[in-house]
């Protein structure tokens, strides 16, 4: 099998963007994830160095990465960072949705993956409820709450669209369709 990447928009934007990230806060309460990353595409090579980069500054330096390759098309085995290497490896049994850090000085972090194509508030929910100290939950688990959230949602938004669609929209008193968010609440109109 051949895998093609893209290596012009991601890779560009990837650059000279920062990572974006979000850490559990230190406190004694140790969880199954130390955090969320978001990347902005699925080439490793052009994303780790911004990772390690942002990592540097708050845990230290980071020497090797471990992914699951199921959701990364190509697994370089070296990334250069700043002049220097990091080493990247693979194992199939590892989480796909999780990346795992390593370093001389610090140890070992897990964060969460959420997929480039990602909605902003989907990704916001995910990097939020990573981030909780002490949690039990494992990225596989937070991405499945997320599937079933965003199933929701969007049943929701089909319903009130079929509402709307169906002759239910909210007519004012001249005729024309109002929003609900137009509607006087309950208790508040004169008598």
């Amino acid at each position: 099998m051949t895998t093609n990447l893209d290596r012009t928009g991601p890779r560009d934007l990837a650059a000279k963007l920062p990572a974006r990230l979000s850490l559990t806060p230190k406190t004694t309460l140790a969880g199954r994830l130390d955090g969320a990353w978001w990347p902005y595409s699925r080439d490793l090579e052009t994303e780790l160095p911004a990772l390690a980069a942002a990592l540097d500054e708050t845990w230290g330096r980071v020497t090797r990465v471990t992914v699951n390759p199921a959701r990364w098309p190509v697994v370089p085995h070296t990334v250069a960072v700043a002049g220097r290497t990091l080493h990247v490896g693979w194992f199939t049994e590892q989480d796909p949705d999780k990346l795992i850090l390593l370093s001389y000085t610090v140890g070992r972090w897990d964060l969460l993956v959420i997929p480039p194509e990602t909605e902003p508030a989907a990704s916001a929910r995910l990097m939020a409820a990573a981030a909780i100290p002490g949690s039990v939950l494992a990225a596989g688990v937070l991405m499945a709450n997320e599937a079933a959230i965003g199933r929701g949602v969007r049943d929701a938004q089909r319903q009130e669209a079929g509402w709307e669609d169906e002759g239910g929209a909210c007519m004012s008193p001249f005729g024309n369709r109002m929003s609900r968010t137009a509607q006087p609440l309950p208790g508040n109109g004169r008598r």
